[in-house]
């Protein structure tokens, strides 16, 4: 990868911060499918014996952002188990997200998930929930920017090649999930509960995108944008995205049964794909 002026001043900023073990890029950036307006999404890992200096990590965001009076990061733990903390910076024009990671959590993560067990947990920004997978997709597809212990390489290992438990563990575990979905939308439509019915919809629908993501091996790291990048996949459904899209015109229009029978029918189609996978656990 070429290197990025602002990447590079990014990296030289926060290496020098005591508890900052590895620094990645993630996100769009990290995947080659940004675009010239992107936010460049940074990955602070550290260790639970040597955490993260937050003073002077508050002092590397304020000599980086465009606004250092504004410039604030919060501690480890602020944004939940998954997410932990972070900062939302302004630096040269450009959006930038701090992301804290515990290494000794991420590593027990991941082998549990390498090992065929995977968790779902309420996550605000995360409709669908956070699947302890994401991590194991963060570090696969990551640049690392400051690794000087192999850290980030290391946990690389685990990641990739894709390993075949977790495959059939995500296909378990969502794949049963989109009927399911469909049935209780189909029982609230006599009470016109169309809040519920969308919701119950929406987690079909990326359920459908999990086990798509699964089938072709790939790490699915955030549903935003999920379902059409399924559709895009080797192994993927016929016109998935315009099936979808059929879906929302017909709820938007209060067409509810026969949007059902939409995601019915796009059910089917998984199911064909997997004849032998996804009995509820």
């Amino acid at each position: 990868m070429t290197q990025d002026p602002l990447l590079t001043r990014l990296t030289s900023a926060f290496a020098e911060v005591p508890g900052v073990e590895a620094i990645v890029l993630g996100g769009s950036r990290a995947r080659g499918s940004a675009h010239t307006t992107s936010d460049y999404d940074i990955g602070l890992y550290f260790t639970a014996a040597a955490p993260l200096d937050m003073e002077r990590l508050l002092a590397a965001a304020k000599a980086v952002a465009e606004n250092p009076a504004a410039a604030s990061v919060t501690p480890i733990g602020e944004w939940g188990p998954w997410i932990v903390g972070g900062a939302w910076l302004s630096v040269e024009g450009y959006k930038v997200d701090l992301l804290y990671r515990n290494a000794d959590a991420v590593e027990a993560v991941m082998e549990a998930c390498r090992a065929g067990t995977v968790t779902m947990d309420y996550q605000p920004g995360h409709p669908h929930g956070f699947c302890s997978a994401i991590w194991m997709g963060e570090i696969a597809y990551c640049q690392p920017m400051h690794d000087p212990r192999a850290l980030i390489a290391r946990l690389k290992s685990i990641a990739l090649p894709y390993p075949r438990s977790l495959r059939d563990a995500l296909i378990r575990r969502f794949q049963w999930e989109v009927l399911f979905g469909v049935e209780n939308a189909e029982l609230a439509i006599a009470r016109d509960e169309r809040t519920h019915i969308a919701g119950c919809i929406y987690r079909s629908l990326v359920c459908v995108a999990q086990v798509l993501f699964a089938l072709n091996e790939r790490y699915l790291i955030n549903e935003k944008g999920a379902l059409p990048e399924a559709a895009h996949l080797p192994l993927t459904i016929p016109h998935l995205a315009e099936q979808a899209k059929e879906v929302w015109q017909l709820i938007g229009d209060g067409v509810l049964a026969p949007a059902c029978n939409v995601v019915r029918e796009i059910d089917r189609q998984l199911q064909a794909l997997t004849p032998s996978s996804g009995k509820q656990p």
